[in-house]
């Protein structure tokens, strides 16, 4: 459970850090000044790498291979980023979303079958 925890924090970071900048359509991204994007998208990813290393430390101890946590990873970030792109950038989910998803928890199910 600890490892789930950190990696909802490690990539609730990692997509603020990635997408915020975006948020009020592309005239007001592109009115933001690149360099300080960056800036400041660094600095929210330190907070992510602090939060990653001690998941992927804590899962791998708990007898989780590389490969699962990975997939447990990505799993995880496509939801936080489904919640980011409805409630901060405002745009709507469809079916290829939902599709993706349904495509990455079977992959977290075949990475965790005979485990």
């Amino acid at each position: 459970m600890q490892t789930i925890l950190l990696l909802i924090a490690s990539n609730t970071f990692m997509t603020t850090a990635w997408y915020w900048h975006l948020r009020g359509g592309v005239a007001v991204a592109e009115a933001r000044s690149l360099p300080v994007v960056i800036a400041i998208s660094w600095g929210l990813a330190f907070f992510e790498y602090c939060l990653a290393i001690p998941a992927n430390r804590a899962g791998f101890a708990a007898g989780w291979s590389a490969g699962q946590l990975k997939i447990v990873q990505e799993v995880i970030a496509l939801v936080i980023f489904g919640v980011f792109m409805v409630v901060v950038l405002g745009e709507p989910l469809q079916w290829r979303h939902f599709a993706a998803f349904a495509c990455l928890v079977g992959a977290v199910g075949f990475m965790f079958v005979g485990r």
